[in-house]
């Protein structure tokens, strides 16, 4: 056995989805267009934002925060998932693995508090707009943005830790389609229990401690919007939160779905499935969320295109 890594397993062999050609075929078709999609809306929100001075403001920058963190952690597992419709078997050395694992989790992670961050910006623009550019001032927003990939990064370290000083002594099949936490903790040989638990405390601390800034901030912001006395104001107040909501509970609803569960409740063919509407499915709608019914956004749109047209 290894005494660097502890493990005698050198690669690992996805299970994927299927084993029927066709439908593998349909699938890698089906995957390679909304990952295109991703890729396509997130790049452009980013380079909108960028290069729209008008579109330099706290709610835009976490969003432009949030587009890279998208990007990031779907191209972790995307582009190998697609290349892995195509062969068999399905291998990854133990070294790739853990490099997946590494973005994976470090870019989620940290969108976990970035969400928490634009519920605060959102409290601040409604509850207290006299003192917003105070409250959510340029340095305020460097912090924030700051620790929010700090947060990822701390996250990652203690989750890949927990996770791959694990002893892996065989079997080496993965039943998923990417390294994620439960199917390599299926698969470790020595006792998991400890790792189960702390690795169940740190995803806690981590949803736990942002959806409870999310929810105290939208407590502020539907006192306030009620406190408004006509019904356009009450309208306008709420559709500035309503695309970061819609983006919240799609989020968190798989994220608390994966990994807020007792181990013994995993159905790993059940949580791959689920797994795709968060590695791909969310971050190809975020940009959708929040540019289809954004008047700024569109506006924004329009003067780059012109100037680059024009330009010309």
């Amino acid at each position: 056995m290894a005494k660097d890594n502890h493990t005698t397993v050198t690669e690992f062999i996805f299970v994927g989805f299927t084993d029927d050609p066709q439908l593998e075929l349909a699938l890698f078709v089906v995957f390679l267009f909304i990952y295109l999609a991703n890729v396509v809306g997130n790049v452009g929100m980013i380079l909108l934002i960028i290069l729209d001075g008008q579109l330099h403001t706290p709610m835009y920058i976490f969003i432009c925060h949030l587009s890279i963190m998208d990007l990031g952690y779907s191209t972790a597992i995307a582009p190998r998932m697609l290349v892995d419709f195509l062969r068999h078997p399905k291998v990854i050395s133990f070294s790739s693995c853990v490099v997946q694992f590494v973005f994976f989790v470090a870019f989620v992670d940290a969108e976990c508090y970035t969400l928490a961050a634009m519920a605060y910006d959102r409290y601040a623009a409604i509850c207290r707009p006299l003192h917003y550019t105070t409250v959510m001032s340029k340095k305020v927003c460097v912090v924030l943005g700051f620790f929010c990939y700090f947060a990822g990064l701390m996250s990652m370290v203690a989750h890949t830790s927990l996770t791959f000083t694990l002893e892996f002594c065989g079997p080496n099949i993965i039943n998923h389609f990417f390294c994620e936490i439960p199917p390599l903790i299926a698969l470790s040989c020595s006792d998991t229990s400890i790792s189960e638990i702390l690795l169940f405390f740190f995803c806690g601390v981590n949803e736990i401690s942002t959806i409870f800034v999310i929810l105290i901030s939208y407590f502020f912001i539907f006192a306030a919007i009620l406190r408004i006395r006509s019904a356009e104001g009450r309208r306008k107040a709420f559709s500035t939160c309503a695309s970061h909501l819609t983006g919240v509970t799609l989020f968190y609803g798989t994220v608390m779905f994966m990994y807020l569960r007792p181990p013994s409740s995993y159905s790993l063919d059940q949580d791959k499935w689920a797994s795709v509407f968060y590695v791909l499915v969310n971050p190809t709608l975020n940009p959708l969320i929040y540019s289809l019914r954004n008047k700024d956004v569109k506006e924004a749109f329009q003067r780059v295109i012109s100037k680059t047209v024009f330009s010309h």
